[in-house]
């Protein structure tokens, strides 16, 4: 397998998109809902969005929370609905994997939400170097497995709308269910890492 991938690789590939249900929870109940389906499974998909801030200095919390499995993301608006108990609880399990990117920087950010002690956490870019991958973010470690490229336009978008868009919220699972395939490509169901 080929180890690194270049952006004029990346930008001759297809589109990947979510082909899944998106459910957008923007309050206790449907939290409580969403937990407990996604509790059923051993392996979610994990990120998280925060509002940019174009001032040095501000930062902003996390506005978005996002859990995936292979057909189902649901995006947590923690600007709306805070960290549920439930959702705490999740994210605090050893016995379910939260695949992620680069986590150190979403535990710092929700660190400034809530006190937890995330369990049961995987950062791919771990991962990747295990498999000596030579690249680190997720749209080159998906191009290189996939042969597929994720838009990032979104990415700078305002989390903390009152109400997201479809683009934003195509964007969000997106990048919740690509971490997920990707630690299934690379680690299969009966291999653990």
């Amino acid at each position: 397998m080929n180890k690194n991938i270049t952006k004029e690789e990346i930008a001759n590939f297809d589109n990947e998109e979510f082909k899944g249900r998106i459910y957008v929870i923007d309050n206790l109940n449907d939290s409580e809902k969403a937990v407990a389906y996604l509790s059923e499974f051993k392996r979610l998909g994990f990120d998280t969005e925060t509002r940019p801030s174009f001032r040095k200095g501000s930062l902003n919390c996390i506005a978005l929370l996002q859990l995936s499995t292979d057909s189902r993301c649901f995006l947590f608006r923690l600007c709306a609905i805070d960290f549920p108990d439930s959702l705490i609880r999740l994210l605090s399990n050893p016995n379910i994997q939260k695949i992620g990117l680069s986590l150190k920087d979403d535990f710092v950010s929700m660190s400034r939400r809530m006190q937890f002690a995330p369990q049961g956490f995987v950062d791919l870019q771990k991962v990747v170097k295990q498999h000596d991958i030579e690249v680190f973010s997720l749209q080159k470690i998906y191009a290189l497995l996939f042969r597929k490229k994720i838009s990032k336009n979104q990415r700078l978008s305002n989390w903390e709308a009152d109400v997201l868009s479809e683009p934003q919220k195509k964007y969000a699972a997106l990048d919740a269910w690509a971490c997920l395939k990707i630690y299934e490509k690379l680690c299969p169901i009966n291999k653990s890492i």
